[in-house]
């Protein structure tokens, strides 16, 4: 965890909302300056913070409408900070909870130094990212209708299907002749309608996303590729969520980010469990998930390897063990410029 340690004359703790932002203000002693519930307009936000310029910085919450505020911050060369809202529990903690005691508490971890950091993702990517993170939602979207599908034979104990639903010439209208109620032939219609209409989109999306993302680091997208199991979306998944490798001095602090691996609780020499399960990237955490299922598929001594893996501990710990070695494999080879080795990376 990362906190804020800049020095100021003023601290700025802002409870963002989408209509209102309640802002207070600190002096470095500690003493309140302003204190106030303003519009979620940046005229107003400007006018506000002029008698405290230039020496001051920022701090809010990582919530969905923070995109705006950052944006306005570097603009005007105001230093923002991005609190990460999963370690923020000291706001969260206390018997009252306003708008009020919590912006006074943002302003009170800046000026101590113990303001939570986020990554403040660079504006240009945003968007691109955004609408990555959108195709993924649609693909989880139409996983649900398929294996609700799937389900449904299984609840009625019709015949097992002989062929994947993934592929459209699959999906044909003799599925409807497995069931003779109207309401399940009615519910397994809107799942097929479905399932063909996100098809639709996704393919829209990815036939946008591959000509048209904005790769700055074609020369990493390239080594991305050479890993199998990391094709083009993948490598775009990857590339705009990690943004900079430069980001993660050690190969761990990657990893905890990418959600890979558990982070051990203890006291008094005691364990006591593992924690932090949600803190990280779920999206990069998916991608690794992905990249693991298809290197299984597409090479060979991969797949031998984790055949033996399975035996020694299970399927699960072998998968998990797997996608941790891809998300190390891809910190090294980005941090060091080279393609992806599978003997170097099964031997690793």
């Amino acid at each position: 965890m990362r906190c804020y340690s800049g020095q100021h004359r003023f601290y700025v703790g802002v409870d963002l909302h989408a209509r209102t932002m309640y802002t207070h203000v600190l002096d470095h002693t500690g003493k309140t300056v302003f204190d106030k519930d303003l519009p979620a307009d940046p005229d107003a936000f400007l006018e506000a913070l002029a008698p405290f310029r230039p020496d001051l910085v920022v701090g809010a919450e990582c919530m969905f409408a923070w995109y705006w505020l950052a944006d306005l911050c570097q603009d005007h060369a105001i230093p923002f900070a991005l609190g990460h809202a999963l370690y923020m529990r000291m706001i969260h903690g206390g018997k009252s909870k306003t708008d009020r005691i919590d912006a006074a508490k943002l302003a009170g971890l800046l000026r101590g130094g113990l303001f939570p950091m986020g990554y403040v993702y660079p504006r240009a990517k945003r968007q691109t990212r955004d609408l990555l993170r959108r195709r993924s939602f649609f693909v989880r979207q139409r996983a649900q209708l398929l294996a609700h599908v799937v389900n449904t034979h299984t609840q009625f104990n019709r015949p097992p299907l002989t062929k994947k639903l993934t592929y459209a010439a699959n999906r044909t209208p003799e599925l409807l002749d497995r069931f003779t109620d109207p309401s399940t032939r009615l519910s397994i219609t809107a799942d097929l309608g479905l399932i063909d209409a996100y098809d639709e989109r996704i393919a829209e999306l990815e036939r946008y996303l591959i000509p048209h993302a904005k790769v700055d680091d074609p020369v990493t997208f390239g080594l991305l590729r050479t890993a199998p199991g990391i094709g083009p979306i993948l490598g775009l998944t990857l590339l705009y969520e990690i943004d900079t490798i430069a980001r993660f001095p050690e190969p761990g602090n990657f990893l905890s980010y990418s959600r890979l691996v558990r982070c051990a609780h203890e006291s008094a020499g005691k364990k006591k469990g593992t924690g932090g399960k949600k803190i990280g990237n779920a999206h990069l955490k998916w991608a690794f998930s992905e990249a693991a299922c298809l290197m299984i598929r597409s090479c060979l001594p991969v797949k031998a390897w984790m055949q033996r893996q399975e035996k020694k501990r299970g399927k699960r710990v072998a998968l998990s063990i797997l996608e941790a070695k891809i998300g190390r494999a891809v910190y090294h080879l980005w941090r060091k410029q080279v393609p992806f080795d599978v003997k170097r990376f099964l031997n690793g």
